[in-house]
């Protein structure tokens, strides 16, 4: 993998295939990690004619959740995040939250950093998701179909399904809070693929490419 691109591989298998708990077919995916050892995080990718597909893995001894409504403000518990600009603009982006109870929030993000401006009313058409509890923490899987992205002001400038070779913008990121209910906010750990050199995750010149490989 190119330093500062990760390479989605095409894949032919099933929707069910790839959205259950073995990871079997997900061996074929580039893996990319990071995070402290202990809330290891990692993400992979594969794109069919449907659609988008995703994998995270989330190490964490004590997962906890207490929202369970999409759209709830999930980045104030535990979650994991990508954030996908389709054209590079740094503007329009789709952030997608999942949290180890397998909620979700999705957002339109007008712009970042500093003067962050979203539009928490816009939905993923046909969002879905699974989680899978483990010993040691827990995986999520999201399958985003190309229509989803069609609402978005920047899908007008990119082909949708994309084409082999064309390239998005994406960071992907994991917020842990080992205070638990109790005490979130203690020792929070907000860990990035690629460090945005900013207390917000909303820097899209810290995004890398995507490319539809």
């Amino acid at each position: 993998m190119a330093e500062g691109f990760y390479f989605v591989r095409t894949t032919s298998a099933s929707e069910s295939l790839l959205m259950a708990v073995e990871d079997t077919i997900w061996r074929e995916a580039d893996r990319i990690s990071w995070g402290p050892r202990a809330y290891r995080t990692s993400f992979r990718a594969m794109w069919s004619r449907d659609g988008l597909y995703l994998r995270f893995d989330a190490t964490d001894r004590e997962p906890w959740h207490t929202m369970d409504k999409r759209d709830d403000p999930l980045w104030d518990e535990e979650v994991v995040e990508i954030f996908l600009d389709l054209d590079g603009s740094g503007t329009h982006y789709a952030e997608v939250e999942l949290s180890p109870a397998n909620v979700t929030c999705d957002v339109r993000m007008i712009q970042g950093s500093p003067d962050k401006k979203m539009d928490l009313a816009w939905d993923f058409a046909g969002l879905s998701t699974r989680v899978f509890p483990r010993d040691n923490g827990w995986d999520g899987v999201l399958f985003l179909p190309w229509d989803g992205f069609a609402s978005l002001p920047s899908a007008k400038n990119v082909s949708l399904p994309p084409k082999q070779g064309d390239t998005w913008r994406f960071n992907v990121y994991r917020i842990e809070r080992p205070g638990g209910k109790g005490a979130p906010n203690e020792g929070v750990i907000f860990s990035e693929y690629s460090p945005t050199g900013d207390p917000s995750f909303h820097v899209p010149a810290s995004f890398q490419g995507f490319v539809f490989a």
